[in-house]
């Protein structure tokens, strides 16, 4: 079956073709008017913009007349006459707490830091045999990084853990994990170790 396009296709007349017009020579075309209107139009807007460019003319010089303050005198006084557009004075200020902060003494109460009940632990892999721990633990040296290995008895065998630290505080331990990202060692966790 054939795709057909019904929106776009124009209709196809049946029965009788349309009729053609017939335009005799003898009918000329009808002369066009002068505009008349829009001539009018148009000297209306010269005109008036001609009336706004001659009222500012003189506007410039009146204004900076006004700008400049008179001084007249009279009975020996010099009396200035006030711009109405002028600002006010600025005012004096009245605070008074910059003296108050020279002189001024805090005291603050530190609370006692808690103890801390436990350290920070970074394990970066667990083996089954004690030289692919030893490996581990030279690429991890190569970092300029120090590590333990440590034998933990499973239900499955023996594991050989390489671990970092322990640290005091996390900041560190993330410290030296981003060191190991960027070696390629990206196996490395951490852990809470109790005192």
């Amino acid at each position: 079956m054939t795709n057909r396009d019904y929106a776009n296709r124009k209709p196809a007349r049946k029965g009788k073709a349309k009729p053609k017009t017939i335009r005799r020579k003898s009918q000329a075309p009808a002369p066009r008017r002068f505009p008349l209107v829009l001539l009018l139009v148009t000297l209306g807007l010269i005109t008036g913009f001609g009336y706004f460019l001659w009222t500012i003319n003189n506007s410039a010089e009146e204004l900076d007349e006004t700008k400049a303050p008179v001084v007249e005198q009279t009975d020996i006084k010099l009396t200035q006459k006030k711009d109405p557009k002028a600002l006010p004075p600025k005012p004096e200020e009245k605070w008074t707490y910059q003296q108050e902060l020279v002189n001024k003494q805090v005291e603050v109460d530190i609370p006692e830091t808690a103890v801390q009940t436990h350290l920070y632990q970074m394990q970066c892999g667990s083996f089954r045999t004690q030289a692919q721990a030893e490996q581990m633990k030279a690429v991890i040296a190569f970092q300029g990084l120090e590590s333990d290995i440590s034998k933990v008895r499973g239900t499955t065998g023996d594991w050989y853990k390489v671990s970092l630290g322990p640290y005091e505080r996390k900041r560190q331990a993330e410290k030296h994990r981003h060191i190991l990202q960027k070696a390629g060692i990206n196996g490395c966790f951490l852990m809470y170790v109790k005192k």
